[in-house]
């Protein structure tokens, strides 16, 4: 890695290991494990712990929700997170060692249906009330990187927020994968494979007939495709001009 890429490095594990430290155990504390090892042209790092598991808030103090997340997904080239209530928490992530890895990924992501890009950030979850609060940090920092305007970037997090509505049931495995992708001025999300019928529904989910209108109209395009007979939901959004 050059010095850039140990910087990222630091700090992804840092938060990752912060995340333990405020989150996982009670007063008797326990402990943190931080494994590592090269996967070609990456490094990958796994923060586990074997406490309560990460807990989501009460409504009102999610914006104190401070996973640290965000800025995970900004620096690594893709991050997973995995785990539930007392089976503690466990946090991959993959950290590119050279440009040739990012071009290996590019490839790899085209070959198996998704789109190809230099600047994608990959999350993969379970499915469930942890996965708005953290889709919608994501998509908001982002967004805001992408130099959405502040009323653009609440239309991108209303958008992520409708997804995570989906719920379980909805995403094979109660898994919920999510690619979003990032240019100067526009923000594409991929969701999938979800489960039949997951796509349609979750268009009708945005819906609100009580003022004939829909979330859906926030995007400048939103989709549901079928890629390797799975569904999957596309958005894309972009930055209004002045």
């Amino acid at each position: 890695m050059d010095p850039a890429g140990v910087a990222d490095l630091k700090t992804v594990v840092t938060e990752a290991c912060m995340n333990v430290v405020v989150h996982a155990y009670d007063d008797a504390g326990g402990p943190l494990e931080v494994e590592a090892h090269p996967d070609g042209e990456h490094l990958v790092v796994t923060v586990r712990d074997h406490g309560v598991g990460i807990r989501p808030l009460a409504e009102d103090a999610r914006a104190s929700l401070r996973l640290g997340l965000p800025l995970i997904a900004a620096l690594s080239s893709s991050f997973e997170v995995s785990g539930g209530p007392r089976q503690g928490t466990r946090v991959t992530m993959r950290m590119a060692l050279s440009r040739a890895g990012a071009i290996e990924d590019e490839a790899a992501l085209a070959a198996t249906g998704g789109a190809a890009a230099g600047d994608e950030t990959l999350m993969a979850m379970p499915a469930g009330d942890l996965l708005a609060p953290v889709l919608s940090r994501v998509i908001s920092i982002l967004a805001a990187r992408a130099n959405f305007s502040i009323d653009r970037l609440s239309d991108a997090v209303l958008l992520g927020d409708a997804i995570s509505s989906q719920g379980p049931d909805g995403f094979l495995g109660g898994t919920a994968r999510v690619a979003v992708e990032e240019d100067e001025g526009e923000l594409r999300v991929r969701v999938g494979p979800l489960a039949d019928g997951a796509g349609e529904r979750l268009l009708n989910g945005m819906r609100i007939p009580e003022i004939g209108g829909s979330v859906e109209r926030l995007a400048d395009e939103i989709v549901v495709v079928r890629e390797n007979g799975r569904e999957h939901l596309m958005v894309r959004i972009e930055q209004q001009p002045v």
